[in-house]
């Protein structure tokens, strides 16, 4: 039962580290890893998860924020220099949804730009399990 409880928390890091809160889940999950209770394909696999589902949180929140509030000049210049990368480069901009900063505001412009849930997601994925996949493979 106790196994679980590290996955969650794993979970959770991840998913809170993606959305407007900051985290620290790679330090976590290096931590997880270096340990060695877990696989590293399992912590990675649950830390992408949870990254994912934290940037699509914040994709729906710029969905949201679109749908109120369509002047793109009302956004804060992070966000709006956020804007302008994804209008210029597509969903291929939330490939670099896991960066520090910036990311959270890619993914908050691929919601306010509207761009299709399912590719923005497997784009989103495909960045964070990068980096988690990177971070395992230096901790294992």
């Amino acid at each position: 039962m106790q196994e679980i409880w590290g996955l969650w928390g794993l979970f959770l890091s991840a998913f809170i580290s993606s959305t407007i809160a900051p985290g620290g889940s790679e330090a976590v999950l290096a931590y997880m890893v270096s340990e060695g209770a877990y696989s590293a394909q399992i912590l990675v696999l649950v830390a992408t998860v949870g990254n994912t589902l934290g940037a699509l949180t914040t994709w729906g929140l710029g969905l949201l924020a679109a749908k109120k509030f369509p002047v793109a000049n009302l956004l804060p210049e992070k966000k709006q220099h956020a804007l302008d990368l994804v209008t210029k480069w597509g969903v291929w901009a939330l490939l670099f949804s896991w960066l520090p900063l910036i990311g959270d505001a890619l993914c908050f412009a691929g919601g306010w730009l509207r761009l299709p849930l399912l590719s923005a997601g497997l784009v989103i994925m495909a960045g964070k399990l990068g980096r988690y996949a990177v971070i395992a493979w230096m901790f294992a």
